[in-house]
């Protein structure tokens, strides 16, 4: 396989070379006298035919070095004398001319390579490492170049988590996942695949969380796209940079509000990268039809500002016209470059342009929040779970939030939906069954004016009420949500007064990462006497109380949005609506099991995360069917085999 900068080099790198060739004469960028590329004759896919290549290449080098030359004619001082016979480095020709330019003087940075050999061995697509048999080290001139031994991938899986849990820092396994995804990806998502329970706390929260916070200092090299100001007019043309022409989902952030840490600027593309491991991980979405995005619009956080080792914009955050400008143009490009299925996930944008993109741009593309949307389908499906183990509906419960941002709002909005959806009652009216406290107290009617848009509709006739503390004590919840980013806020007095009404407490701590998380299981199961129904967004060991453990459950968005994206892949689906994220909910409940329960679960274990994909993606393309809003027609008979068909295999393939 040719290529060209990741390029198939068939398909476009000829072109590619002779622009580029003629742009270098035209600029009187120095070009060697003589390029031969020699090609070998076994092409991307094993077949022979590529002969030609070589010799085409040959020639076209030779028509651009010709111009070069007479171009450089006019203007000889700018073009490196050389002699072809020359040679350094004890005999090694100097055929590129890098060795004899000096350094005010432009060479040509020659990518071409040959999916063979050496390059193959760095290609993390192909690369199987130790696992390439006899025959194949053969056909593609391994020999010599990896240890006698063929191993298994099973083996080279078993070898991996062994050297994992060597590492006691987790930032350490976070770049020895890294590391490996850059080298091996079909072994990286073999490993994740077998050990999720273990690692999704290293790729995902909470470690992901410290990388975020250090991506500048531990950079090695790019994984998604970075789309700046100084790319404005130019993105269609930076889309089309990136190797992959085949993409499927983006997820996009703008890094304003990472987890529970704030503004970090362009370091937030961790979280792309991580999200989109998780989407070819659990929803089986293959990772060249993945693409991660930040956009750098500048960041307030003074310290990035003054670190030396920052790698973003050193510029306050811009807003306003500048920013949605930027916005429009990359929504534009993304629908022009990649058509009108490709899915946009927002994540961790600050709450003022969450909302305000998913508003925007819902009616137009197919965009998805993970912050607003999928974690409010995660946390109703674990209260629906709930309900098995504290009795009633959704109706006969009351809720009370701490934190009225994107999640806690998105959530709320979810459950009034549900609750009006049983119940036939106006949205508006299932409503009031919920209230919200944000950092000025409770949201009441008294404050309508001063409140933000999406604050609004949950603004009940009530007396103020300025702590949490006292909400619980006036309003009397049997489920608390925490979703405010703020650690510690769930405090004992909180948990013992919502345990003095509730036989069972229903307690949800969603912030994250751990050290943002609103209390801990342990806090949650001693102070409730080990009543409480507990969820946490972060994960936290088992907790012991009068000599009993208690499971916790964690209420993470992976169990929604991988089998929610890839519903919207097998669907054609061309927008997102309310009801996929109810029918969502509605499939990862029916998965928590009676012994689940029974340990006090109120979300299914990991370690059957495809499975549950495949339910939630068949649930969610059925209602993209029943929408009339899928493309993919005719509909197959059996969506759950059809999803599950659709699912990137990490397993090694065979080569020619």
């Amino acid at each position: 396989m040719f290529s060209l900068n990741g390029s198939t080099f068939l398909n476009n790198s000829l072109c590619g070379v002779s622009k580029s060739l003629t742009q270098s004469a035209q600029r009187k960028i120095s070009a060697p006298p003589t390029v031969v590329v020699a090609a070998a004759s076994v092409s991307s896919n094993g077949r022979s035919g590529d002969r030609n290549v070589g010799v085409l290449m040959e020639s076209t080098l030779k028509e651009m070095n010709e111009n070069a030359t007479s171009s450089s004619l006019a203007s000889q001082t700018s073009v490196i004398e050389k002699d072809t016979k020359s040679t350094v480095g004890g005999g090694v020709e100097d055929v590129y001319g890098e060795d004899s330019a000096t350094e005010d003087q432009y060479i040509t940075p020659w990518t071409v390579t040959v999916a063979s050999g050496y390059p193959l061995l760095r290609d993390p697509h192909y690369n199987k490492g130790l696992a390439f048999t006899e025959k194949e080290r053969d056909a593609h001139f391994l020999r010599g170049l990896l240890p006698p031994v063929v191993i298994s991938q099973a083996l080279q899986v078993k070898k991996m988590m062994h050297n994992m849990r060597q590492y006691q820092v987790p930032l350490q396994r976070y770049m020895a996942m890294m590391d490996l995804q850059e080298r091996n990806e079909r072994l990286f998502y073999k490993l994740l695949i077998e050990n999720v329970e273990e690692l999704l706390p290293v790729v995902y929260t909470p470690t992901v969380g410290e990388a975020c916070q250090k991506y500048g200092s531990i950079f090695r090299q790019p994984q998604g796209l970075f789309i700046s100001l100084k790319e404005k007019g130019r993105i269609l043309e930076v889309l089309k940079n990136w190797p992959e022409k085949k993409i499927q989902v983006i997820v996009v952030t703008d890094g304003e509000r990472i987890l529970g840490l704030g503004d970090l600027g362009c370091q937030g593309m961790g979280i792309p990268v991580g999200k989109l491991s998780l989407y070819s991980a659990l929803g089986g979405i293959r990772p060249s039809a993945c693409l991660p995005v930040t956009i750098d619009v500048g960041t307030n956080n003074e310290q990035l500002l003054n670190d030396e080792f920052y790698i973003g914009l050193r510029r306050r955050r811009a807003t306003g016209q500048e920013y949605s400008e930027l916005l429009d143009e990359f929504m534009s490009a993304v629908k022009q470059n990649y058509g009108e299925k490709v899915l946009v996930q927002f994540e961790d944008f600050a709450n003022h342009n969450a909302f305000d993109l998913l508003a925007k741009y819902g009616t137009s593309h197919l965009v998805f929040n993970d912050d607003i949307q999928g974690t409010a389908s995660v946390v109703l499906a674990g209260l629906m779970a709930s309900l098995n183990l504290v009795g009633g509906t959704l109706a006969e419960h009351t809720f009370l939030f701490l934190g009225a941002g994107e999640a806690g709002t998105g959530i709320a909005e979810l459950i009034a939906l549900e609750i009006s959806k049983q119940t036939s009652v106006p949205v508006e009216e299932a409503r009031k069954k919920i209230w919200l406290v944000d950092s000025k107290g409770l949201i009441v009617n008294s404050r309508f004016e001063s409140l933000q848009h999406f604050k609004r509709p949950w603004a009940h006739e009530h007396e103020p009420v300025t702590t949490l503390l006292e909400a619980v004590k006036t309003i009397k919840p049997t489920v608390l949500i925490g979703s405010s980013g703020a650690g510690r806020t769930f405090t004992k007095e909180v948990v013992e007064a919502m345990s003095s009404f509730n036989e069972k407490p229903v307690i949800l701590a969603l912030s994250n990462p751990t050290s943002q998380s609103e209390c801990t299981a342990e806090e949650a199961y001693t102070w409730s006497e080990g009543r409480a129904i507990f969820a946490s967004g972060s994960p936290f060991s088992p907790a012991e109380y009068n000599g009993k453990f208690y499971a916790s459950g964690q209420a993470n968005n992976a169990y929604i949005f991988p089998g929610f994206g890839l519903g919207l892949i097998i669907s054609g689906a061309i927008r997102v609506h309310e009801d996929m994220l109810l029918a969502a909910s509605e499939a990862l409940a029916e998965q928590v099991s009676q012994e689940n329960l029974d340990k006090g679960l109120i979300y299914p274990p990991f370690s059957n995360i495809r499975y549950i994909s495949a339910q939630i993606a068949a649930r969610v393309a059925a209602k993209a069917y029943e929408l009339g809003l899928a493309t993919r027609l005719p509909q197959p008979e059996n969506l759950v085999a059809y999803a599950e068909s659709c699912m990137y295999s990490p397993n090694y393939r065979n080569y020619r």
